[in-house]
């Protein structure tokens, strides 16, 4: 396995992952008495495996037809042009 890799992947999601409205909402459930937490966590959990799954799938696809370098800068314009609609919206 390539461990540098995996942790850049692990801790680049894990931080992207952290506070957002993902983690919130599962948060909420969890914090309903009337939920089991483990019913909680695993559909949590195979939510993101999925997202992920798709994730990889489409990023896989994309660079047969695309150059990688074009990927990297439309995604990096993508979170910038949400990181700016936040702060204006907020």
């Amino acid at each position: 396995m390539e461990f540098k890799l995996f942790a850049t992947v692990f801790t680049t999601v894990f931080l992207a992952e952290m506070a957002d409205k993902t983690q919130l909402a599962t948060l909420l459930f969890a914090a309903d008495g009337n939920h089991s937490k483990w019913v909680v966590f695993l559909g949590a959990a195979l939510a993101l495996v999925a997202t992920s799954a798709i994730g990889v799938l489409v990023g896989a696809a994309l660079s047969q037809w695309l150059n990688p370098k074009y990927l990297n800068w439309a995604a990096g314009g993508l979170f910038i042009a949400i990181g700016v609609w936040t702060l204006v919206k907020g």
